[in-house]
């Protein structure tokens, strides 16, 4: 890339979220409350870019101490033994003014697999110290079995106790780093 400029995140104005059903009659939702992210762009232009992000896993949290503690062991993302979850694209693809198409590979527990997401650009602005920031909303899908988190019980009544699909949502604010 020529003329690259870099972009981090700005975690206080961030977020990644996620979404399970459960019992096939709610959703329980959840974050991850520590992760990085760093863009790569061709000057300012967003689609020829390569995004990086990083999460703790160990940093989970659903607003219950004992299903934080379930989803940090073994039958989940295992924390002692795969400390983060990483994400790195492949291809951003521009669809019209503020939508893109993002690709990239997501690696859970050791297993890696290309995902898509749908990236809606909400612009860049400065703030009142100068810096300049760009917002993005991230939306996509996932089936955690991919990635070998399986765990589950049956219900009496029929069906499971968690979906297989799991939906991803993140606001991202990012800062451009000086040249």
């Amino acid at each position: 890339m020529t003329n690259q400029t870099k972009w981090a995140l700005d975690p206080a104005h961030s977020e990644i979220r996620f979404k399970v059903r459960h019992m096939m009659i709610t959703n329980v939702q959840g974050e991850f409350t520590k992760f990085s992210a760093h863009v790569l762009t061709e000057g300012d232009d967003f689609s020829k870019g390569t995004v990086e992000v990083n999460i703790e896993s160990d940093s989970i949290l659903t607003n219950n101490p004992d299903r934080d503690t379930h989803l940090k062991n073994a039958d989940f993302f295992d924390v002692e033994n795969h400390k983060a979850i990483k994400f790195k694209s492949t291809s951003l693809k521009q669809l019209d003014d503020n939508n893109y198409l993002l690709k990239g590979m997501l690696n859970i527990k050791g297993v890696e697999k290309e995902i898509s997401l749908d990236v809606e650009f909400g612009g860049t602005n400065k703030d009142p110290w100068g810096n300049t920031k760009a917002g993005f909303s991230v939306n996509g899908k996932i089936n955690r079995k991919d990635w070998g988190l399986t765990w589950n019980a049956a219900l009496e009544s029929g069906g499971v106790l968690v979906s297989d699909e799991v939906k991803i949502n993140a606001e991202i604010q990012l800062i451009k780093e000086p040249a």
